[in-house]
């Protein structure tokens, strides 16, 4: 699904992202984690061509993302609320999404109604404009928008930002749900350990743009792995 080669992107003097190369399969469901400055956001603006890398590429299903746009027509992505259309309301963003993929006002309509509980009544019939919601609300209409059309990738960054609890067990759900019923490749980060263990089988532990381990997650088995790490960290930054 998405091959990394090489790929190098500096901000001055600082290395953001150096991998020199990783495999995501299709299918698979991979949680991004690392600290603040890890490089979990630059490598997702990186996938999606957001920003033009140094060195090295991301192709994804063979397409070099920096030479063709063939890969946008499967791949979904919300990453932060920049990507929203401000000045529409929720239902108007959804039709102009749906639209641009090709779906009716009745598909769209119907693939809103899985989204209802998610939803929880805030978000469609409210007669405001996005800008005008909550930040969770916004990222909820992010997050819809990003899998309306289906998508075989779906990138999501910092997924459970903005959320309250009873939102943040519904998009676990969600997630793992739309995961298994269309073999799509997952990709999200997130500075929760306990919700990127619960939903991927897949854990890229990133440190100053490298990917330092690589963790296969069976039933939360790599939640020990993952807090001993950070807590070693905790530790060293204490006795500088």
């Amino acid at each position: 699904m998405i091959t990394i080669n090489n790929l190098q992107k500096n901000f001055g003097d600082k290395k953001a992202v150096d991998i020199e190369n990783y495999t995501i399969l299709q299918g698979d469901m991979i949680g991004l984690v690392g600290n603040n400055g890890a490089g979990k956001t630059t490598l997702f603006r990186l996938i999606l061509d957001l920003l033009k890398a140094d060195r090295g590429n991301v192709c994804i299903n063979d397409i070099d993302v920096s030479k063709s746009e063939d890969w946008k027509k499967y791949t979904g992505a919300f990453i932060d609320d920049g990507f929203l259309i401000d000045y529409l309301t929720p239902e108007e963003y959804f039709y102009f999404i749906g639209r641009m993929y090709g779906l009716d006002k009745d598909t769209i309509d119907e693939r809103l109604q899985k989204f209802e509980r998610f939803m929880n009544g805030e978000v469609i019939g409210q007669k405001k404009f996005i800008r005008n919601f909550s930040a969770g609300n916004k990222q909820k209409i992010g997050i819809i928008s990003a899998m309306l059309h289906h998508p075989q990738l779906l990138i999501l960054d910092e997924p459970f930002n903005f959320l309250d609890p009873s939102s943040q067990a519904v998009i676990k759900h969600l997630l793992q749900k739309y995961n298994q019923d269309h073999n799509a490749t997952v990709i999200i980060s997130s500075h929760n350990l306990n919700h990127t263990v619960d939903v991927c089988s897949r854990i890229a532990l990133l440190e100053h743009g490298v990917i330092i381990r690589d963790i296969i997650n069976q039933e939360n088995s790599a939640e020990k792995e993952l807090e001993d790490y950070f807590n070693v960290i905790i530790e060293e930054e204490e006795k500088l």
